[in-house]
This record gives C-alpha cells, structure tokens and sequence, in this order.
C-alpha cells in the first residue's frame, strides 16, 4: 500500500493512480498529475525519478501541458511509467516518503486545483455500441420489428463528432438553439431545443500514432488504448430528429460534449474485466478477440435542479452492458487504413442496460417524453431544465479499495437570445 492515506471510499485509491492535467492559484502554468486519495503527485517535480530504459530518455514529456506527449511513447512507455509510481508511492520507499522539502513540492491538495482537458484532442468518434439503448431507440423510431439496422449487429456503428467542443468537467454547457419540426403539418421552426438530453458514455483515449493506410489489428488494439474517462455527450433530441437523415447526427450533438479530468489507465481497469458479450452472428474475423475486454464499472447519473435541496439519482448502469468492445471499435476505425493520432477520444455511445433504471438517457427514461422521470418533491422532468445541473459518476469496487473515475459535472445556462 501507499504512505498516502486514502479513504477505502475514494476513487483515486493506490491501485488506480489516474492521471490529468491541473493548474494552482500559485502556479498557472498546466501541468500533468497522478492523483492518489485527496491529493495530486506533480509529475513535473519529480519527473528525475523515472529512470527505467523507456522514459530515463523521455523525462521532458512530464514537463509538457497535456498528456499527448507521454500518450505518444506508446505502451510499454505507460507500463514502465505506472511501475515507477507505484514504487515512488509505496509505503516501504523511501524516496518520497522521507524527503519532506520533495514532498512539500511534489504533492498538491486536490481541493486547491483547476483541472484542464488530460490532452490536445485532435478528433473525436463517438460510437453506439450499446444494444441495449440501440433497441430502445429503434422501437421509438422505427418500432419493434426494426430496431435494430441491418449492420448493427455486423460491425461497431459510428461517427465522427466536434473535437473542438470537448470540455472538462465543470464547464456550462448553453441550451442551444437551431431548426426543429415539432408538427410535421408544417414547416420546420427555430429556437432553443426544447428536448435537451444528456448521454451516458464513456470513453478512451488512443496512444501512440499509426500511419495513414495502416490498420491496427484487434490483437495489437490495446496497445493504443491508454485509459477511459467518464463522458456526457449532451444530445439536442429535436434538433437531431429533424437534421439527422441521411447523414447522421451534426447540430444536435456538436455544441457540447463532457468529460472527467483524469484518465484511468487500462491496467488499473484489467482486475475488473469480464467476458464480452455473446455476439450473434459471430463477427468477421477481423473483430474477434476470445480476451475479456469488458469491464465492470458502476454507472450513476443525477440531476439537481434549481431550488432542489439535493440531486436526485436518475440511473444505475455499467459499462459491462455494452455489445461491442473498446477493441473492436478500435481496429474497425482503423481496418479502412485511418490512422489515429495520441489524444485522439473514441466514445461508447450511450450507455443502456436491460433494465429501466439502467437506461442511460432522458430519452429512454421518460419514453421519448411520454412519462416524467421523477426527481422527488415534486420536481420532474422528461427533458432538461435550465439550470439543471447533471453529474455523473462511475467506479470498480474492489476489496476494500476503488478505482474511479471521480466525477463528469456539467450546468445548463439559458440559451441565446436571437
């Protein structure tokens, strides 16, 4: 265990060891963290101490203002790095431990810093590799006999969405306005969306660049994929039902995507992994893996809306519930020859188990708002509220410990006046 004190209930426990990008009222430069328990380890201060035959030549990555750098030396970079830190932060290493003037400049309280996006993210995909949630909406769309496209069960169905307007957590997401066809009498109307609706994702970012025209084999995939983080992909339902055909998703989506500011690396998540979901029919062989790459982590989503004393738990799921893994849609990304650069963020999709309460959107929950959620003492909703502020959570429990992905928060503000 660690000479840092963490509570059994924290997410930043000595077996997850997330990193992230933080700044201090002292100190505005951006710098790149660890968090362990209530506290950050400045990986810039003692970025000396990482001596192994990788990053010995590569210390000046911990001096850069995002992860990109460090994402960019690749996997067996991130494991001798997480091996460093794991005996820096032990309790019987003495290194830090006894050097008080180190520690004194190595560890920040996490309640005195900002946190920034963990990188430059150059694109953004968003899949929708939930079966679950896919059926959901296609009853409601299309009806019971054709839920699910021809292709769902073929390959992991994708897009690309806004890189340019990921935020961390903490940032207000405005109420956006554009074209809707509530009466489909008559001619499309415009205005704020009426039908705002969060999304609950996660998703991962890829390390280490390929080159274009080279596909990434699903048996090499989890060499780019560095660590997860917790997503809302805010959703504009009566913009998108109006814009989305025939080329998908654009206005609807593109004007707000949130995430939580560490990322946890894979090999925190592995003790956590359970089998993949039976896929009928079989896939090509180019999407087969027989490794569990499915992970347990416990989902929460809850709203508090103005006025509203404490916030209300709106679903329960897990990211175990998704059909298509995160390698999959890594090597289907790439089996076309696009190349992936470091930073780049691919989404899950949303997040929907087979239960009501796991059904992650407000879209599913209130039936296409045919019936209010309920948020107690009388406040309800079908969709969001100005003002509503949305958090999610989501850990792996482990004996005595977790690792978690501590929280993706984000307020509506009012729209725009045109």
């Amino acid at each position: 265990m660690s000479f840092i004190k963490v509570d059994p209930a924290s997410d930043f426990s000595f077996h997850n060891l997330p990193y992230g990008v933080f700044s201090t009222p002292d100190n505005a430069r951006h710098r790149i963290g660890v968090a362990i328990g209530d506290q950050i380890l400045d990986l810039s201060v003692i970025k000396s101490l990482f001596r192994g035959p990788v990053i010995s030549k590569h210390q000046d990555v911990f001096d850069q203002p995002t992860l990109n750098a460090f994402m960019d030396l690749g996997y067996e970079a991130w494991r001798e790095a997480r091996r460093t830190l794991q005996v820096l932060l032990s309790a019987n290493e003495s290194t830090l431990r006894d050097d008080i003037s180190l520690r004194s400049r190595a560890f920040v309280h996490q309640s005195a810093a900002t946190m920034h996006l963990p990188a430059d993210i150059g694109d953004y995909t968003d899949f929708y590799s939930s079966r679950d949630h896919a059926t959901n909406v296609g009853i409601m769309f299309r009806g019971k006999e054709n839920a699910l496209m021809p292709n769902w069960l073929r390959l992991p169905v994708g897009y690309h969405g806004r890189a340019s307007s990921v935020v961390v957590s903490g940032t207000p997401i405005r109420r956006p306005s554009g074209q809707m066809r509530p009466d489909q009498t008559k001619p499309p109307v415009f205005g704020p969306s009426k039908q705002l609706d969060i999304e609950l994702e996660m998703a991962f970012f890829v390390g280490g660049q390929t080159q274009l025209g080279e596909p990434i084999p699903i048996s090499k995939a989890h060499e780019h994929i560095f660590g997860m983080v917790l997503m809302n992909d805010w959703s504009a339902r009566d913009i998108q039902a109006w814009e989305y055909v025939p080329l998908g998703p654009f206005l609807g989506k593109n004007f707000g995507t949130s995430i939580s500011p560490w990322v946890v690396p894979m090999e925190a998540l592995l003790p956590f992994a359970e089998p993949n979901a039976i896929q009928d029919p079989e896939p090509l062989p180019y999407l087969q893996h027989p490794d569990p790459y499915t992970f347990n982590i416990n989902l929460s989503v809850s709203i508090k809306g103005q006025g509203m004393a404490e916030a209300a738990t709106i679903c329960k799921s897990n990211f175990k519930y998704m059909y298509w893994t995160m390698k999959q849609q890594l090597s289907h990304h790439t089996v076309n020859g696009c190349n992936v650069r470091s930073g780049d963020l691919l989404a899950s999709g949303t997040i929907s188990g087979p239960d009501p309460e796991s059904f992650g959107s407000m879209l599913e929950l209130s039936w296409r708002g045919s019936k209010n959620i309920d948020l107690g003492g009388g406040e309800t909703r079908t969709f969001l509220k100005d003002g509503d502020e949305v958090t999610i959570t989501g850990h792996c429990k482990g004996d005595g410990y977790r690792v978690g992905f501590g929280a993706c928060v984000g307020t509506i503000t009012p729209a725009l006046q045109h």
